[in-house]
């Protein structure tokens, strides 16, 4: 029987790789491209085309040992998909210089990557349910280097005296369980439940679901277009370099800012957490107490957040300033956090088919959103 040609495709939003041999099914040989004037790389995505039903594939990412953040490919699994609708983890393993996978296909082709992506053409839909269906609004829209959208949401009227709580997600284009966390919030938004009235009632949501769309659509990890990290840029952010992060600061500067969360996701440590502003020079005891209680509070509603492990704390007056978190809580000294999600799984509930999950990142939304609302007496 004449064996079927494999055929590899990553030219499509998000997609990265590159092909070194697919002449062999069993020893599919590929490496992943590096961010756009960059030297960062992890992110991959691709197509498989031509598989042989029941028949065993082999994969090899051949120079995972040289990518940004090469501890962390041990523990973790690939993810895959038939469909682009449901995903699920490959077994996979590290050898020290390339990250091993094998899948004997019930369909001739199949996407992989490094996490369940979230398109572009999926965030032009939640824009659409947040303005149409959960009432935010357009309040501003930025533009990135290439000129894309990057929208700012606001659910409430704005009224004085409200609490403003930000939110913004995907400052490092790679880590798509971002947006699939914003996408719970809109969700949930659009469910209008008690307790979230009441959060609404005194507190105005400020929404930016996706910060660096091009370099998410280019499959990058950490930059953007031009090769810039955004979660580094927020005491020198300027138009030319880094139009995303010029933008938000100006929209911040202009509304105010009462508590701030940036969404992220982490390549090594397999459990969600929170990094603080406790390195910063101007850091207060206020700020400690809201970090503590936010904590306490998201570690009572889920099992899918912790407080054993995350980030080394910063020593005082150490912190890095041009982070999100600690610009912003030094500015506003309000309660600023990082969240970070893992690529890998939640070791305290661990699921063996799906890892960490968009589904799972939008149901953390959710109990975020719960936390805010017990909380949002005390912000100030």
């Amino acid at each position: 029987m004449t064996q079927s040609l494999i055929a590899i495709n990553a030219d499509f939003d998000s997609g990265n790789i590159s092909v070194v041999d697919a002449s062999d099914p069993q020893h599919i040989k590929l490496a992943i491209r590096p961010d756009t004037n960059s030297q960062h790389f992890q992110w991959f995505h691709f197509k498989v085309d031509g598989m042989q039903v029941g028949q065993p594939h082999s994969f090899s990412l051949t120079n995972a040992g040289q990518s940004s953040y090469n501890r962390a490919w041990t523990g973790y699994n690939a993810a895959a998909s038939y469909d682009q609708k449901t995903w699920f983890r490959v077994p996979s393993t590290f050898d020290g210089k390339a990250l091993n996978f094998d899948l004997t296909p019930t369909e001739p082709h199949i996407w992989f990557a490094y996490f369940e992506p979230y398109s572009r053409e999926r965030h032009q839909w939640l824009i659409d349910q947040a303005l149409n269906n959960a009432g935010a609004v357009l309040l501003a829209t930025g533009k990135s280097i290439e000129g894309r959208d990057i929208p700012l949401l606001r659910k409430g009227d704005g009224a004085e005296g409200k609490r403003k709580i930000w939110v913004i997600a995907q400052q490092h284009p790679g880590e798509h369980m971002a947006e699939w966390f914003m996408e719970g919030i809109i969700e949930r938004l659009q469910q209008n439940d008690t307790e979230l009235a009441g959060l609404l009632e005194k507190a105005d949501l400020y929404l930016v679901p996706h910060m660096n769309p091009d370099g998410s659509f280019r499959g990058h990890l950490r930059t953007n277009a031009l090769g810039k990290d955004l979660n580094r840029t927020w005491q020198d952010a300027t138009p030319e370099l880094s139009p995303e992060v010029f933008f938000v600061k100006a929209q911040m500067e202009k509304y105010g800012v009462d508590m701030f969360l940036d969404v992220h996701g982490d390549e090594e440590i397999p459990y969600v957490f929170t990094a603080a502003c406790e390195g910063n020079p101007g850091y207060t005891d206020k700020q400690k107490e809201l970090e503590a209680d936010f904590r306490t509070r998201l570690s009572g509603l889920t099992k899918d957040f912790q407080t054993r492990y995350g980030y080394p704390r910063s020593t005082p007056g150490n912190a890095n300033m041009n982070l999100a978190c600690n610009s912003v809580g030094e500015r506003y000294k309000c309660l600023a956090l990082t969240l970070e999600m893992p690529f890998k799984d939640n070791d305290d509930a661990p699921n063996p088919l799906t890892g960490w999950s968009g589904e799972r990142s939008k149901q953390l939304a959710k109990d975020v959103l719960t936390t805010l609302a017990q909380m949002v007496p005390v912000l100030r």
